[in-house]
């Protein structure tokens, strides 16, 4: 690989919404082109940013050879692609990619990625394949009702999930996942939590750094707030951090990594779910953190040294904006500038209820105090 800090130097997404977005603009800042690929047929946050604009389908490695082949290294900003396809768009474009299409394969889909880390020693929640409709009464007499049912690959945002109540519900979420046409769908045991947990792990040649334990605030399954450091003991954050680190280590991860858990009320912490890119509930690292992890993103993939992800004050409050109309996109209502407080906009054109539109970072120093002013700031705001 080039020198990553000359200005020919072009670092490829996969993907072209806001992580990208994010990641991109933390390339720039180190004088990086950027290319971007795209398999939406609308217009992308990305897409506005560079020349270096393709678009086509990810389950097609002829169509992405022209972008790969124009970048000197490439990383992920979405999982909804299989590891062979990376394992051969690699060979043909003789361009990197990381995380590594290995490490990719060991996490590819929610199935793989339970095995995974379960064979390495990591708890995990409760899971099984499910491959006849007999297993999914199995699966509720055993874990107890209700339970998760869940697309193996691309699932998001609560897309993807159904919660099911009894054998009745079960079948007819099974149907519309696509279990009866042949998808993996698992099912996964309601944990009796009392939080929801998150840590991002950014690892390379160079070395490893672990950011801080936060709490995600999850409605309807979509993660509308975070808190950080999370409200739960030093002892619970640290094991935490160390799963996390020890999850990245399994796969030989190479770029930044996300991990959710889940505190039971039992005092256990467990792996809910991995993510090889940045990550929802690392937003607040743009400015609550030395380095964000969408720096270390950047510095990662491109074997840089690892930037410091110590919080710059005590508490960071993130409060995500979703969308409230079904229209072109606009912010409206938005409070005038605070102290601390940042607003970031993701660009995308279109706003519908409950896409993830922008958010708002705000910094102080007591975190109840931090968040629910966060809160109250951006209540009134619609887009």
């Amino acid at each position: 690989m080039k020198n990553p800090l000359s200005s020919d130097f072009i670092i490829g997404f996969l993907g072209a919404g806001q992580l990208a977005r994010m990641s991109a603009l933390q390339a720039f800042r180190y004088g990086m082109q950027v290319a971007v690929f795209s398999d939406r047929p609308e217009d992308e946050p990305v897409q506005f940013m560079t020349p270096h604009s393709y678009s086509g389908s990810f389950s097609d490695v002829n169509s992405m050879a022209e972008f790969a082949k124009k970048c000197d290294v490439i990383t992920l900003e979405n999982e909804f692609i299989d590891s062979e396809i990376l394992s051969e768009l690699e060979e043909i474009s003789g361009t990197s990619i990381y995380p590594s299409p290995k490490s990719f394969s060991l996490i590819e889909n929610k199935l793989i990625e339970k095995q995974t880390f379960e064979n390495a020693g990591i708890p995990v929640t409760p899971y099984k394949l499910i491959q006849h409709h007999d297993d999914l009464a199995d699966f509720g007499n055993k874990h107890g009702w209700p339970f998760l049912l869940k697309s193996s690959k691309g699932g998001y945002d609560g897309y993807g999930n159904e919660t099911v109540k009894n054998p009745d519900d079960a079948a007819e979420a099974f149907r519309k996942l696509g279990g009866d046409a042949g998808h993996d769908i698992i099912a996964e045991a309601f944990v009796e939590f009392t939080h929801e947990l998150a840590v991002q792990v950014a690892r390379n040649e160079t070395g490893h750094v672990v950011y801080p334990c936060c709490e995600t605030v999850q409605k309807n399954h979509i993660c509308v707030a975070v808190k950080t450091p999370a409200p739960v003991s030093e002892s619970v954050q640290k094991r935490a951090q160390e799963l996390a680190l020890k999850a990245t280590e399994a796969i030989d991860g190479k770029g930044i990594f996300a991990y959710e858990f889940f505190l039971t009320k039992k005092g256990e912490v467990l792996l809910n779910e991995s993510a090889p890119r940045p990550h929802n509930s690392g937003h607040y690292s743009i400015e609550g953190c030395i380095t964000s992890q969408f720096e270390n993103h950047v510095r990662a993939v491109c074997g840089l040294p690892l930037g410091e992800p110590a919080l710059v004050k005590p508490a960071a409050a993130m409060i995500n904006l979703l969308g409230t109309h079904k229209r072109d996109a606009i912010i409206e209502n938005a409070q005038k500038a605070v102290a601390d407080g940042h607003l970031h906009s993701y660009g995308k054109l279109q706003s519908k209820p409950g896409r993830k539109m922008a958010h708002f970072t705000l910094l102080g120093e007591d975190l109840e105090y931090t968040y629910k002013r966060a809160v109250e700031i951006t209540k009134s705001i619609e887009i």
